[in-house]
């Protein structure tokens, strides 16, 4: 699946909310810390494990990458210390360092990172290595990846995946991992928390942290404990944004996760899915629908009513990256001309209800978000208020994630999505990556103009061409996956992620946020300031 995936059943953060017990792990020296997490970085469902998507998104703590991200998300060494691949862009060696120990004092070694990634290429886990044919151990300290496809964003699968050692790798990894990171895992209590402590034969900079305690909570049950002095940090809603804790300071994290709706591209002619789930919607799979709302809403009014003015408006659902089209945005909020646009299109209120009709048709359709996420809900009500001044009516439902996997296909969805790595746009936005049973290209969208930009741009070894294409994919001036060209997905905003934090507590530069949130990306520079 896409580096960028939307929050899924398979990987979904826990929701339960933690009462009682709290007191007991309040921390007791100036090293350690008790952080509230669970809205977006919060407990995996399948444990944590970097095969089944524990750390795709986020610092995985416990486990080593090759490769890691700094603060500007550019690519640096970390179990690796050099690459190279070879001309036809198929082979890629990677040398490793030679002084990694897992948790259990055994080396970490080639054959460790390619049984690592050949046993992910082989799960049904969060990251996308359909690209990979194998990995092999070459000698003790070099591995080669061989690949079926000459995409030389597999640099980015590099620096996501934890490596797991195989001599202790099991079914049960997940529930009590072992790695190389500079967390060794603890324990971990089921709908509670997860304890964590330092690795004291980390090979890297040696966390100031001794001990870390992670609680998963419902924002409300977080923004509760920091008040009453339970954590030394939470993540909480933008609800929050404008409260005051005593003793503690508010950190609004800047990130590239945004907020868009999918709009089914194809009509409702009785397909289905090989799962049975219907295909196609004859409401958005109108262009003039999906380009009027796109124009005609409001972003930044959506954003300080919705998100508390918790972050920015999006066009491309990549605007921030070096790969985001700037010349794909324009000037929202443009009631007149989206109404010209459905008016053209044959879209009038023939019966006074104040609800467009096209050949017996309502313009209206259903909107899902997933019923624990609050800003996707609050979102998807001020959406459905700006339609109506625009003739739509669209009426919102919240769902769980399996029951939103059934009508994807014929639905649109507020979603997620945010990586660093262009993947996500190949996956969301290329014809041939359609998959029935996961989130690619879930429109159905099919352009060969911008399915040969995509190409173009997966494939290029120079990065400024493939940055020129992956703009060219969203508007090249006459087509793109854009709202000036196709008007694919309705793109709102990007969010911010807000903290509340003891005031003592510094957290160096933290990394931009990727779908999923990632506030201990930079674990190794967090300590406390004296007093």
């Amino acid at each position: 699946m896409s580096t960028g995936e939307p929050d899924n059943p398979n990987y979904q953060v826990s929701d339960e909310s933690v009462s009682g017990g709290s007191d007991e792990l309040i921390s007791e020296g100036s090293d350690e810390l008790v952080a509230a997490v669970g809205t977006h970085g919060g407990e995996p469902e399948t444990g944590f494990n970097p095969i089944t998507g524990w750390g795709s998104s986020r610092e995985p703590l416990v486990q080593s990458t090759l490769f890691k991200k700094d603060s500007n998300g550019s690519l640096i060494n970390d179990l690796a210390t050099g690459y190279s691949v070879s001309e036809d862009g198929l082979t890629w060696t990677v040398k490793i360092r030679d002084d990694v120990k897992f948790h259990d004092g055994v080396p970490l070694t080639a054959s460790d990172v390619a049984f690592t990634f050949n046993k992910a290429a082989n799960s049904s886990g969060k990251l996308d290595l359909s690209m990979l044919d194998n990995a092999v151990a070459l000698d003790n300290y070099t591995i080669e990846f061989k690949l079926n496809d000459p995409q030389t964003t597999f640099i980015h699968k590099l620096a996501v995946l934890g490596i797991v050692p195989e001599h202790a790798y099991n079914e049960s990894y997940g529930d009590n991992p072992i790695g190389s990171g500079p967390y060794k895992f603890i324990q971990w209590d089921k709908g509670q928390q997860a304890i964590f402590e330092a690795n004291p034969d980390y090979y890297g900079q040696k966390p100031y942290f001794k001990k870390l305690t992670l609680l998963f909570m419902q924002s409300d049950t977080a923004f509760a404990a920091a008040k009453s002095g339970q954590v030394d940090l939470a993540e909480i809603p933008s609800s929050y944004a404008n409260q005051k804790v005593d003793g503690m300071k508010m950190i609004s994290f800047d990130s590239v996760d945004a907020r868009g709706v999918s709009f089914p591209m194809q009509p409702d002619t009785g397909k289905k899915t090989e799962n049975g789930y219907s295909i196609g919607n004859n409401v958005t799979s109108d262009p003039a629908i999906r380009k009027a709302l796109s124009i005609g809403i409001d972003r930044q009014a959506l954003i300080n009513g919705a998100l508390n003015g918790q972050g920015e408006e999006e066009f491309t659902g990549v605007d921030k990256l070096p790969f985001g089209n700037k010349e794909a945005a324009f000037e929202d909020g443009n009631i007149d001309e989206a109404k010209k646009i459905l008016a053209d299109s044959g879209w009038k209120d023939t019966d006074g209800d104040g609800i467009l009709e096209k050949d017996g048709l309502k313009a209206e359709f259903t909107l899902l978000y997933y019923s624990n996420a609050q800003d996707r809900q609050a979102l998807a009500v001020s959406l459905s208020e700006e339609a109506r001044k625009l003739g739509i009516n669209i009426k919102i439902e919240g769902k769980s994630w399996n029951e939103i996997d059934t009508l994807a296909h014929s639905t649109p969805i507020v979603f997620g999505f945010g990586s660093l790595d262009p993947t996500d746009l190949y996956l969301k936005y290329y014809s041939k990556s359609y998959n029935p049973s996961n989130y690619n290209n879930i429109i159905m969208y099919n352009n060969s103009i911008v399915d040969n930009y995509l190409r173009t741009a997966i494939t290029s070894t120079d990065q400024d061409t493939a940055n020129k294409n992956w703009q060219l994919a969203a508007w090249d001036g006459t087509t793109g996956f854009s709202a000036k060209g196709d008007a694919t997905w309705l793109w709102i905003a990007t969010v911010n992620y807000l903290y509340v934090m003891d005031e003592d507590l510094d957290i160096g530069t933290p990394k931009i946020q990727p779908h999923g949130a990632d506030a201990f990306g930079n674990i190794l520079e967090w300590k406390r300031t004296e007093n």
